[in-house]
């Protein structure tokens, strides 16, 4: 029962008393029966036990509610009391009348400590100022909701973060009477929202592209990293179909991964993907699976890593591996063909000099022996050009005149419905090689360029300078940062498969009919631009057409010009020691250099030298020897002359163009060195220049 319920009974009991007093007066007044005194007392009391039990009734109701208020009281006290967040009630000023146990708690003092403190003291110094303007806000709206505050506790020496929540309360007239606020800490959330952003930044600062895509490829996460690699920004790559964006076309790759990734959880593989410029890349995918809060497949998280570069890297170091292992293979070939040569080339050009009175048919038949010789050497040559270096002296070749020679020939071989054109930079300058094997590789493009466009097509030949930066030489074998000639051969052919690009600088791998090539154009090509110091670039589409770009170190300064010898000189008849273990090359050497009036000692190996040269060691002048040769190379055999005469001059022979600068890298001195097959020109020239 309220207060007014029992006020109103009392008012109630009253009345009935003043009836009571009324009917009283009125039988003073009049004459009535002698009993109606009696009975208007019995109802008077009746009336007053009536009224006395509708008080003790409502007294017992007005005890039950004051004791149902005291229960909610207690219930109200201790929610406040042990509410996980804290709670404060303050005045209009911010003094703290009540405060909960969690509040003491994050404050770190007892509660009764809070009572009647201020509670801008345990809010931090710095935001005191945000604290009075959210104490205006109160009184001004009613209420705020989740503001931040630094709280101290600990006496002020460690602060938290806190989010605030506050409202005033007015009282019947619409005055604020008090504020209420209720305050969490959330530093854990700080924390965790720290985390999240780190992990966010790790996400855009690595090169890597991470993508998330739902289950039906709709991309729902595209990080700073896909930006990079694959050119789209954000708000164009989130919603696509993924595999439209990046793939084209659905692949039988992509459909496995996509199963996999749905039966194990995880992929990994390789696959092209293209830029929003149409560029493919090669790219490490790796994909996982994510799964919602009750475990049931949710999106893919897909990592890439674009490894372009490394497949271009390793294709290259594959081709110079098969091309040293096939190189490795083919020298020895060479070597043991120069042997061969070299004893049939000099006979060719002795016998004329000792038998003066042969006929014009001999004569002519020895001229073709000497011809077909040379080209046997040539031949070997070019197999030699798979090992390191070259056999020939490289010397200034002018690139615009080598470029004019190839446009001469193929003007006035090829066919009319081919269209030749050439650019070439006034300042192109020149390159250090061998002009013979530079026209082969220019001229051996330039063929292959026709042979693709039997229809007929565009032939452009053009060259320019270029400088190579460090990026740019650290993705192609054989660069270094340097200033380049390039030089472009394109056609507008038929162009080359993707599938075989890679092996067209393989030995022996040939795309035409049988008889029509032998595939070694481009490995003998590849060879000589390595062995001047340059790279192979090719580029090509099908149906559209193919352009290899050859590079070449550019040299500068002035041409030096070579006067080469009309007579070949006389011997004074020095002494030369010969060392060969092939017999026909000793006495061939032999028998031309006594021609010429030199004297010749002979061996068959590094032994036999060194005994001959003890021997004979105050006449001899000259040793010509072979790098190669059983019982005792040349290599021990020049380290042992050396000792035995730091001052002899020494000529390394051999058939290997690697054996000069295998010689060269032992730092074992020598005077020359002398590459088989040779002319007897050459010989007699070679052994002059010692001597002068």
């Amino acid at each position: 029962m309220t207060k007014e319920n029992f006020k109103q009974a009392i008012i109630e009991a009253h009345q009935r008393l003043e009836n009571l007093s009324q009917l009283a007066s009125i039988a003073g007044d009049k004459s009535i029966e002698q009993d109606y005194p009696i009975e208007l007392l019995q109802q008077a009391i009746t009336e007053i036990s009536i009224s006395l039990e509708e008080l003790q009734q409502q007294n017992e109701e007005l005890i039950a509610t004051r004791h149902l208020v005291e229960a909610e009281r207690q219930r109200y006290y201790d929610l406040f009391n042990f509410a996980p967040d804290g709670y404060l009630l303050t005045d209009v000023a911010g003094i703290i009348q009540e405060a909960n146990y969690a509040a003491a708690k994050l404050f770190n003092v007892r509660q009764s400590y809070l009572i009647g403190k201020p509670m801008a003291v345990f809010v931090h110094q710095i935001e005191r100022q945000k604290f009075r303007q959210i104490m205006l806000q109160l009184q001004e709206q009613g209420q705020i909701r989740r503001e931040e505050l630094q709280i101290f506790h600990e006496q002020g020496s460690i602060d938290f973060p806190a989010e605030l929540t506050a409202m005033a309360v007015a009282d019947s007239q619409g005055k604020i009477g008090n504020l209420r606020w209720l305050f969490r800490d959330i530093s854990h959330r700080h924390q965790q929202e720290q985390k999240i952003r780190e992990q966010a930044a790790l996400l855009d600062i690595t090169t890597d592209a991470i993508i998330v895509k739902d289950l039906h490829n709709q991309i729902i996460f595209w990080n700073q990293g896909a930006e990079k690699m694959y050119g789209w920004q954000v708000h164009e790559a989130q919603g696509k179909d993924a595999w439209e964006l990046l793939s084209k076309k659905t692949s039988p790759l992509l459909l496995t991964a996509q199963k996999a990734v749905i039966e194990r959880g995880t992929w990994q593989g390789e696959l092209r993907k293209f830029t929003k410029d149409s560029g493919e890349k090669i790219i490490a995918s790796r994909w996982t699976l994510m799964l919602d809060a009750v475990g049931l497949p949710k999106s893919i998280l897909i990592v890439d890593t674009d490894i372009t570069e490394k497949k271009q890297l390793e294709t290259q170091l594959l081709r110079s591996q098969r091309l040293e292992s096939v190189g490795t293979l083919a020298s020895g070939i060479a070597h043991d063909l120069n042997n061969l040569l070299t004893p049939i080339l000099g006979i060719a050009q002795l016998l004329p000099l000792k038998y003066s009175h042969l006929d014009d048919v001999s004569l002519q038949m020895l001229k073709i022996l000497e011809t077909n010789v040379k080209r046997g050497g040539d031949l070997v040559g070019q197999i030699l050009l798979f090992t390191r270096g070259s056999q020939r002296e490289h010397t200034i070749v002018l690139v615009s005149q080598l470029l004019e020679d190839i446009k001469q020939i193929a003007q006035q071989t090829f066919p009319k419905f081919i269209d030749i054109n050439t650019d070439i930079a006034p300042n192109i300058g020149m390159v250090v090689g061998d002009s013979t094997e530079l026209h082969q590789v220019l001229m051996n493009l330039a063929v292959n360029a026709r042979d693709a466009m039997p229809n007929g097509g565009k032939l452009s030949i053009s060259a320019t300078k270029v400088f190579i930066d460090e990026n740019y030489a650290r993705m192609h074998i054989g660069a270094t940062v340097n200033t380049y000639v390039k030089i472009t051969v394109a056609d507008t052919g038929v162009g080359i498969h993707s599938e075989i690009i890679d092996r067209i600088f393989d030995p022996f791998f040939t795309t035409k009919n049988v008889g029509k090539g032998t595939g070694l154009g481009l490995s003998i090509l590849m060879g000589i631009i390595n062995s001047h110091g340059g790279f192979v670039e090719v580029a090509s589409q099908v149906g559209i057409g193919t352009k290899f770009q050859v590079y070449l170190p550019s040299k500068e300064g002035s041409i030096s010009q070579v006067v080469d010898e009309i007579e070949l000189p006389i011997g004074q008849g020095e002494l030369i020691l010969v060392v060969d273990d092939e017999v026909g090359i000793t006495q061939i050497a032999k028998v031309t250099l006594e021609t010429y009036n030199y004297q010749v000692l002979t061996a068959q190996n590094g032994l036999e030298a060194l005994a001959l040269y003890t021997q004979h060691k105050d006449k001899i002048r000259l040793v010509l020897i072979d790098m190669m040769m059983p019982l005792m190379g040349g290599e021990t055999a020049i380290s042992t002359l050396r000792i035995i005469n730091p001052q002899v001059p020494i000529v390394a022979i051999s058939g290997l163009a690697t054996a000069e600068a295998l010689v060269q890298s032992m730092g074992i001195g020598i005077q020359g060195f002398l590459a088989k097959p040779f002319t007897a020109n050459q010989l007699v020239n070679f052994v002059q220049k010692i001597f002068r």
